[in-house]
C-alpha cells in the first residue's frame, strides 16, 4: 500500500495562474518541495539547497538516491 503524500495548504496564498486564494498545497518528496494549485493544477517546484547543489544545469532531476 502506497503512503499518501501529506499536503499543507498555504493560507492567504494566491495562485499566480488562476488568481484563486487559498488553493495552494505544499508537498515534499525526496527533498523537493512542490506547490500545486488544487483549483487549476498549476505546479511550482523548488528543490532544497542541498539538492540544488547536486543538480547540473543541463539536466532535469526526478529524484536523488543516496544509499
Amino acid at each position: 500500500m502506497k503512503k499518501a503524500t501529506k499536503k499543507r495548504f498555504i493560507s492567504g496564498a494566491i495562485c499566480p495562474k488562476c488568481k484563486e486564494m487559498d488553493t495552494l498545497a505544499l508537498t515534499k518528496e525526496l527533498g523537493i518541495e512542490k506547490v500545486t494549485c488544487v483549483s487549476c493544477g498549476a505546479q511550482m517546484i523548488q528543490p532544497e539547497e542541498h539538492v540544488s547543489k547536486e543538480i547540473r544545469p543541463e539536466e532535469q532531476v526526478i529524484g536523488l538516491f543516496k544509499p
